[in-house]
């Protein structure tokens, strides 16, 4: 089975920075369409930057673009996301995700979490004014 397990959030002031890890276990991790959603009280769930299995193709809402980066390491089956320049309104639980069908290999998982097959638990990040 395909777990997925996050770390690295925490408490920040705004302008900081953190990085969030995400390792894959229990199958091959390339196949897999990786990304970073994040839920923010009261709010829906929002696909924030997703990585496609295929061509690496990257996708990044408009909030956080040039300001957050998603990479991964196929070596420790692990994708990253790093945050910079955060606000208090970055402040949400981060949650991985994973997919290994046509959103997953098309790139497209931010923008249809119905094809998300794995979550992870979600990782806090606080971002103090």
């Amino acid at each position: 089975e395909v777990q997925l397990v996050e770390s690295g959030g925490g408490l920040v002031q705004a302008g900081g920075s953190l990085r969030l890890s995400c390792v894959l276990s229990g199958d091959t991790f390339d196949d897999y369409g990786v990304g970073w959603f994040r839920q923010a009280p009261g709010k829906e769930r929002e696909g924030i930057s997703c990585m496609s299995s295929t061509d690496a193709t990257t996708y990044y809402a408009d909030s956080v673009k040039d300001r957050f980066t998603i990479s991964k390491d196929s070596a420790k089956s692990t994708v990253y996301l790093q945050m910079n320049s955060l606000k208090p309104e970055d402040t949400a639980t981060y949650y991985c995700a994973a997919d290994g069908g046509p959103a997953g290999a098309m790139g497209v998982l931010c923008r249809v979490p119905a094809g998300v097959d794995y979550w992870g638990k979600g990782t806090q990040v606080t971002v103090s004014s």
